[in-house]
């Protein structure tokens, strides 16, 4: 069902950007007031206009109305009289931002400034006409946005050599760490797992011992999250060290967390995941847990004993994990290891390209002068180190070049529901002080009581770190088959994982033939494609 209410969200979409090219379907009476005379070269425009931009909603307990906190106020403060306009935020939910901004762009109701970090969503709406081309107001207004994220990175938001995206700069590269009970370790005298083999026997010991006297013990904890349905880094101690450059390109397109079908590999970490669950070592309710909120209430209730996330996942304010597991079981201790080694003896851990969200601006939109604007002035260094800390001297204070958070960012108005405020931030995906090595020194410094934890978990998801191949050309079976693919790996990866280890072989086969029917094949023979053409020099 969820399938074709996919493909009925995109039927729409295809049908509305067909007919109007997305154009006029804002038709509410503050629309039209926003299409007034634009700005060229002047600091305010001749009429008050709204810029609406998407934020996320993470759902964290105690977050501020998003629309209207510190953050907001010092934007419209700021930006909003220095260009004679209001900024409205809306609220999109961070584990439904994809499905939900299809809607809305289907709709005609997107924000002037949308974002997402799915590059197949990116790629369907260029392919369906719905982005505004940014290079005109780019060239005019954006100086200061160029020269901040410079053309290595303007090109990623580039397609059709048309600027329809403008790439947030990421200063952390790192994909997902796994991380472990230390206390559970301890307590069992057993040393930190550093092969697969020793991962799997030590959650085992997990499973027979109970070391944290819990009931329903979960040694390895895991959720099927539709929207990024994968493994996390146990394929990359599977895959093969000796990948042509073609085949590392073709083969691995998908996120490090996501399904990879066709790479060599693959499916052995299926199987050794599917040996884990049928020997009871992970979350049995994995395939219903699909907002990852089970889990997360597993580990902070003390019941698992390792589990792999965003690299400095435990350490965020939301979900909170590492202070609620504290909170609930005083002496517990959670450690970043690296277990997934391959037949090189390296740990190989996809992380991500320099280019983090792609911003987007509808064709719909009034404003995208005024979005270039706003992105421009948020080049400003000043802007940045405000937006990602707030006032010196009471949100903050400056340490050898680094902003150290007070707390008071915890909570209240102030209260950011990401480190470094990075959903109000949008330019900059991480600490940005203009200093590579200032930015380094300061990301532990954006996670208050956990700096030692961070410094650690920097280190060892940085061991052996690779980034996805750059495409230059949109892969236009990409564009249609995304969603629609990544939820059949959803339901692929479900039943793999909980099928009898002696079916594992044969199913795998079956699903992936109708994977590649349904799809796949098209998506891999245009990766194909666009790789000879960019390589033939």
């Amino acid at each position: 069902m969820k399938v074709k209410a996919l493909k009925s969200i995109f039927a729409s979409f295809t049908a509305l950007a067909l007919a109007t090219s997305l154009v006029g379907c804002q038709s509410t009476a503050s629309s039209d007031k926003q299409s007034g005379t634009k700005e060229k070269t002047t600091d305010k425009t001749t009429e008050h206009r709204t810029l609406k931009v998407e934020v996320f909603d993470r759902g964290k307990p105690g977050q501020p109305d998003l629309n209207n906190n510190y953050w907001t106020k010092y934007i419209n403060d700021t930006f909003g009289k220095k260009y004679n306009a209001t900024v409205e935020f809306v609220p999109v939910p961070r584990t439904q931002e994809v499905d939900k901004l299809n809607v809305l762009m289907a709709a005609g109701e997107a924000p002037d400034i949308v974002f997402t970090y799915n590059q197949g969503t990116v790629y369907n709406y260029v392919q369906q006409g719905g982005l505004a081309d940014l290079g005109p107001a780019l060239k005019e207004h954006g100086s200061d946005l160029t020269k901040y994220l410079g053309d290595d990175l303007l090109k990623y938001g580039k397609f059709s050599d048309k600027q329809f995206a403008i790439p947030g700069k990421r200063t952390v590269l790192l994909g997902m760490n796994t991380f472990i009970r230390k206390d559970w370790l301890d307590k069992l005298d057993l040393p930190v797992p550093t092969t697969p083999e020793e991962f799997y026997d030590t959650m085992v010991a997990f499973k027979e011992k109970n070391p944290g006297n819990v009931s329903g013990v979960i040694p390895f904890g895991y959720s099927l999250q539709p929207a990024y349905p994968g493994l996390g880094n146990i394929p990359d101690a599977f895959k093969p060290s000796d990948l042509t450059k073609k085949q590392f390109a073709t083969l691995q397109t998908s996120p490090g967390y996501q399904a990879n079908w066709n790479l060599p590999g693959f499916k052995q970490a299926i199987q050794y995941v599917n040996k884990m669950y049928n020997d009871g070592l992970i979350s049995p309710a994995f395939a219903t847990d699909k907002d990852a909120k089970l889990l997360d209430a597993d580990i902070s209730n003390g019941k698992v004993g390792a589990f792999t996330t965003n690299w400095d996942g435990p350490y965020r304010t939301a979900p909170g994990t590492l202070t609620n597991l504290r909170n609930n079981v005083p002496g517990a201790e959670l450690i970043p290891i690296d277990p997934w080694k391959n037949d090189a003896g390296k740990t190989p851990k996809a992380g991500y390209s320099p280019n983090g969200m792609f911003i987007l601006v509808p064709k719909a939109s009034k404003n995208v002068d005024l979005a270039i604007q706003y992105l421009n002035w948020m080049a400003d260094p000043e802007v940045t180190l405000f937006l990602q800390n707030g006032e010196e001297g009471v949100d903050y204070n400056m340490v050898d070049g680094v902003p150290v958070q007070t707390g008071t960012t915890n909570e209240g108005e102030k209260m950011m529901t990401v480190a470094n405020n990075l959903d109000y931030d949008i330019l900059s995906n991480g600490i940005e002080l203009g200093d590579k090595e200032k930015n380094v020194a300061a990301v532990s410094a954006g996670y208050p009581g956990f700096e030692e934890e961070v410094q650690n978990a920097l280190k060892v998801g940085s061991v052996d770190y690779y980034a996805p191949y750059y495409f230059s050309t949109p892969n236009s079976a990409d564009a249609k088959y995304n969603t629609s693919l990544k939820d059949f790996s959803a339901q692929m990866l479900a039943k793999l994982i909980s099928a009898k280890p002696t079916e594992v072989d044969s199913l795998y086969k079956t699903l992936v033939d109708q994977y590649m029917g349904q799809g796949g094949q098209a998506v891999y023979d245009e990766y194909v494609k666009n790789y000879n053409d960019q390589n033939k020099k």
